[in-house]
């Protein structure tokens, strides 16, 4: 990989993951999410953004189980004004009613009247919803999958969220069923599941003006790997201020599909704490 190749796919892929440890299909006891997010500190991965993802309601037990400084991105479960004194808190994640969806996003002081000076808010939007306008400082979260065949966006819904995202200039976060780098059929619940290279690259075509669908239809890694081979450092640059980052329950599985593609150098770590 020559200096200039491996410059852009750090654009592309530094400080893309985040620490969803404790949520499902994981879902990690609190000690031993920890636990593995600290290793990762250790470790000092370049893909992963060592942010650990915690619900609102769980802040008292992280509490108690690490009362050291930890960088934090926060999703809202409660309706409880927590204690974040102390706290690192650099995002917050919302899922509002859908009443709240068209006048609250201007109003951030109106979804989330605690929110932390410095911190950024993301609202969670249904990737089939209409095209949703956003006051400065906030941006949106897309859900890609779940527990259940209905959670998963096809790529035409996907696609639209990005070339709405992309056009209107508006940070996005991502979540959920991004299990693998590569779009690949699930037989256990009988859909595909969307790649995190695919949606990465996605964004790079839609920075580009071309279709992000076709992109995100992708399931040949060598297809994908060669767009991103392709891929200039100034549309890598302008995709990833988009493309904020996204959770993954896993920070093993995407730094060795990553480095399997010879997309980045090094090698994850060899085993998950379960």
């Amino acid at each position: 990989m020559t200096a200039a190749l491996e410059h852009t796919m750090n654009r592309l892929f530094a400080r893309l993951v985040d620490d969803a440890g404790l949520f499902p299909p994981t879902s990690l006891p609190m000690g031993d999410a920890l636990a593995r997010h600290r290793a990762d500190a250790e470790a000092d991965a370049p893909v992963l953004t060592h942010r650990f993802l915690c619900p609102l309601s769980r802040v008292p037990d992280l509490r108690r189980h690490d009362p050291a400084p930890i960088r934090l991105g926060l999703i809202v479960d409660t309706s409880e004004t927590p204690d974040l004194d102390g706290l690192t808190v650099e995002l917050v994640e919302v899922r509002p009613p859908a009443e709240a969806l068209v006048p609250a996003p201007r109003r951030p002081d109106l979804l989330v009247p605690w929110l932390p000076e410095g911190a950024r808010l993301f609202v969670e939007v249904p990737p089939h919803s209409p095209p949703l306008a956003v006051g400065p400082g906030v941006g949106l979260k897309v859900r890609c999958g779940g527990l259940a065949p209905e959670a998963f966006p096809s790529t035409h819904e996907l696609g639209s969220f990005i070339r709405h995202c992309v056009s209107a200039g508006i940070p996005f976060k991502a979540t959920a069923g991004l299990h693998h780098a590569v779009r690949h059929f699930d037989p256990s619940l009988g859909v595909y599941r969307h790649g995190f290279l695919n949606l990465v690259m996605a964004v790079c075509a839609a920075v580009e003006a071309r279709d992000p669908v076709p992109v995100l239809d992708m399931c040949e890694p060598a297809d994908l790997v060669r767009l991103a081979r392709a891929t200039s450092e100034s549309v890598a640059t302008r995709a990833r201020e988009l493309l904020v980052s996204y959770g993954s329950c896993s920070t093993t599985t995407p730094l060795a599909d990553l480095a399997e593609l010879g997309l980045v150098t090094g090698t994850a770590r060899a085993k998950e704490h379960t």
